[in-house]
């Protein structure tokens, strides 16, 4: 799995992971902000941006992805910041390969098994009949109708682009609504990891809850938590600056 992804700066190497529906843009501004001291690499996870898409999701899988990217680039040792699905596949990762981690920092999501949250946005996906749409807005419409949240709606649509053939979306919404199932899912509930690890929360965000504390202490006993007030799950999009320098201050 070749992924793509977006490599700048100098210094100590950090991978920036996003969550379901993203691309390696969603770390834009956290990006700009870490590539003065490390090398930033950006990725668009496997079936997301502009990496290939295919038919299996598993996070010792995306993991793996990431792994190999690593070495292809030449780091012995990185550091990992994931949001949402991403912060499960820097879990993953440093649960897969300890010996090359040097920090973990997780943004609004626990090392658990979630219910299923994302139906009523595959549903409006669904109905967006590409490629037979004629502009973003006629596609935003038809979301509209579906998603009240204006945020989300406009989150999606970054994915949404113009080719030869009309109107695509970047990820692969059939691979992700057959994966969904293994993407809810957490497979490493009976392993840890020992390295120093960030947990970042929304404080209006019910991803990570306080029922899941001793989870998270059980497979990361070295970890920290600190809450962004009056954010709910995007909050390295609502408050950039005090996420960025969380992330900053923890390297």
């Amino acid at each position: 799995m070749q992924l793509n992804y977006n490599k700048t700066g100098q210094g100590p190497a950090v991978f920036l992971i996003h969550g379901l529906f993203g691309s390696l843009s969603n770390f834009g501004l956290l990006h700009k902000h870490l590539q003065t001291d490390h090398t930033v690499v950006s990725v668009d996870v496997r079936n997301h941006g502009e990496s290939p898409h295919c038919d299996s999701m598993s996070y010792a899988e995306m993991a793996n992805d990431i792994i190999q990217l690593a070495a292809r680039l030449g780091f012995k040792r990185f550091s990992l910041v994931g949001h949402s699905m991403g912060g499960k596949i820097a879990m993953a990762t440093a649960m897969q390969a300890p010996q090359y981690i040097d920090k973990l920092i997780i943004a609004d999501m626990a090392p658990v098994t979630y219910p299923s949250r994302h139906q009523g946005v595959f549903t409006a996906l669904n109905k967006v009949p590409v490629p037979g749409i004629n502009s973003r807005n006629e596609a935003n419409m038809i979301l509209a109708q579906g998603i009240e949240e204006v945020g989300v709606q406009q989150f999606l649509l970054k994915s949404l682009y113009r080719s030869e053939a009309g109107f695509q979306w970047r990820f692969n919404l059939h691979g992700l609504m057959q994966q969904y199932d293994i993407i809810s899912q957490w497979p490493f509930s009976d392993e840890s990891y020992q390295g120093p690890t960030l947990f970042i929360k929304g404080e209006r965000s019910d991803y990570l809850i306080t029922e899941y504390t001793d989870t998270v202490i059980r497979q990361f006993p070295n970890a920290r938590m600190k809450i962004i007030n009056n954010t709910g799950h995007w909050l390295h999009a609502e408050k950039p600056a005090i996420f960025n320098k969380l992330v900053s201050d923890f390297l």
